[in-house]
């Protein structure tokens, strides 16, 4: 019986330090009423932005009562849906990329080192979480928190690695670097 018991607390444990290991952001709150015979019934909705900061993020939506709850409910949604993003040099995106959600459209450019995080509010929070250092994003459209996390989470989908490009092309990832530096080394001289 004893045994048992430790059991489960080793499995709590376990789980604790697997989620000690992402970083979470509050991006919105939403606050709703229901008008109700003795007054109004309040209700809240949070979106939150989950991360480990080595290049998966996700993002979750929690409706609740009262705001921690909301908040706690979103942020388990959210770690229920992670995304892997890769990553170049663990600091920026391999290529710039569009994404659009509804009517909420994003781009996203890579950036040089020492630019920082360009980026507005909601999307602010994603490459926080995620582990970008430099990045240079426009929002587009909707300033709907959801609708440009939406866009956000498009556009980084549609992110692909060198070695996933050479795999689909048939070419091996030298080939692809160095097609690469020589574009960038044209860039520097004009």
């Amino acid at each position: 019986m004893a045994r048992e018991s430790e059991g489960g607390r080793g499995r709590d444990r376990d789980r604790d330090e697997r989620d000690s290991e992402f970083v979470d952001r509050l991006v919105h709150i939403n606050r709703v009423a229901k008008v109700v015979k003795g007054g109004r019934r309040f209700g809240f909705a949070a979106l939150v932005v989950v991360g480990d900061q080595k290049g998966r993020v996700g993002f979750g939506h929690g409706k609740a009562r009262e705001v921690p709850e909301a908040i706690r409910k979103a942020t388990e949604a959210a770690k229920r849906g992670l995304i892997r993003v890769p990553l170049r040099e663990g600091r920026t995106l391999h290529h710039d990329v569009n994404g659009r959600h509804g009517a909420g459209r994003v781009v996203l450019r890579a950036a040089p080192p020492g630019t920082g995080i360009i980026a507005g509010g909601p999307m602010r929070a994603v490459f926080e979480t995620l582990g970008v250092h430099d990045v240079v994003a426009k929002s587009q459209g909707s300033s709907n928190p959801y609708n440009m996390i939406r866009a956000t989470f498009d556009a980084l989908g549609r992110e692909d690695s060198p070695r996933a490009i050479a795999a689909r092309r048939t070419l091996k990832v030298s080939a692809l670097q160095a097609r690469r530096q020589g574009v960038d080394a044209e860039a520097a001289d004009a």
